[in-house]
C-alpha cells in the first residue's frame, strides 16, 4: 500500500436487505488531507464509511486502512469515528461523557475542556445529555472523537443541524487537524461544504462518480459552481 494513501478500497461489494448498495467500488483516499464524501441521501455514504471503519459486513472486496485490514484491532486507537446518530450516554452530563471517553483513550484531562470548547458547548458542560437538543447531542459525539490524537477521523455528516458560525469554525478545526497530519474523511450532502475540502469523492447510487480537488472538478466540467459540476458528472456517469 502506497505510504501516501490512508484508505485503499478495491472491488468492494456490500449488500443490504438483498440489494447491492456498493457494487465493485474502488477508491484511494490520501493521507493528511480533508476528503469530502459527497452525495445525496441514499447514495451509500454511510455504508461506505461503515466498511472503512470495519463495522459493516461486506460481500467481497478489500478495504485497507492505514496499512491494515479494516476493522483490525490495531486500528481501534488510531481511528476516531462519529456516526450520524449521537453515540453518547444520555444519563451523564456533557463533561461526564467526555471524561469517561478520555479515560478509555488515555487522553490527558486538559483535552476534555479543549473538546468542549471546540464544539461550543461550554455553557452546557454540566447539563445532562438527555436534556440537550439533537444538534447539541451530535456535538457531544463530535467532541468525544476529538479527545484522542487519531491518525484518521471519519465523520458522518458532523455538521447537520449546526448553525453557520459553528459549521465554519468546525471546518477550520478540521483543516488544522489535517495540517497536523491527521487524515479526515467527512461525509456531507451539503454542496457548500465541498469547497472546504482538499479532495472530493462524489458518490451516487453506490458508485464513485468522480474524485479530485474542487478546482479540478470545476475545470473538468468547465463550471465555477460545484453543484453544477456534480450534476454534470452524475449525468455523464
Amino acid at each position: 500500500m502506497n505510504s501516501q494513501i490512508a484508505i485503499q478500497i478495491r472491488r468492494l461489494n456490500v449488500r443490504r436487505g438483498g440489494r447491492l448498495v456498493l457494487p465493485e467500488l474502488s477508491l484511494d483516499i490520501g493521507r493528511g488531507v480533508v476528503t469530502g464524501l459527497l452525495g445525496p441521501s441514499g447514495s451509500g455514504k454511510t455504508t461506505l464509511i461503515r466498511a472503512i471503519v470495519g463495522v459493516q459486513i461486506v460481500e467481497s472486496g478489500e478495504v485497507s486502512v492505514l496499512g491494515e485490514p479494516a476493522g483490525s484491532e490495531g486500528l481501534r486507537r488510531r481511528i476516531g469515528y462519529v456516526t450520524q446518530s449521537p453515540s453518547v450516554y444520555s444519563d451523564l452530563t456533557v463533561r461526564q461523557n467526555l471524561e469517561y471517553f478520555a479515560s478509555i483513550l488515555g487522553a490527558p484531562s486538559g483535552r476534555v475542556q479543549e473538546a468542549i470548547d471546540a464544539v461550543a458547548l461550554g455553557g452546557h458542560s454540566n447539563q445532562l445529555v438527555r436534556t440537550l437538543s439533537g444538534g447539541e447531542r451530535s456535538r457531544v459525539s463530535l467532541a468525544s472523537a476529538l479527545l484522542g490524537h487519531h491518525d484518521l477521523l471519519v465523520l458522518d455528516e458532523p455538521t447537520v443541524g449546526l448553525d453557520p458560525v459553528l459549521r465554519r469554525d468546525l471546518w477550520a478545526m478540521f483543516r488544522e487537524l489535517a495540517a497536523g497530519g491527521t487524515t479526515l474523511l467527512v461525509s456531507s450532502h451539503v454542496m457548500d461544504e465541498a469547497d472546504r475540502t482538499d479532495d472530493l469523492v462524489l458518490l451516487r447510487d453506490g458508485r464513485v462518480v468522480a474524485t479530485g480537488s474542487p478546482s479540478e472538478l470545476r475545470e473538468e466540467t468547465n463550471t465555477e459552481d460545484l453543484e453544477e459540476a456534480f450534476l454534470t458528472l452524475a449525468e455523464a456517469s
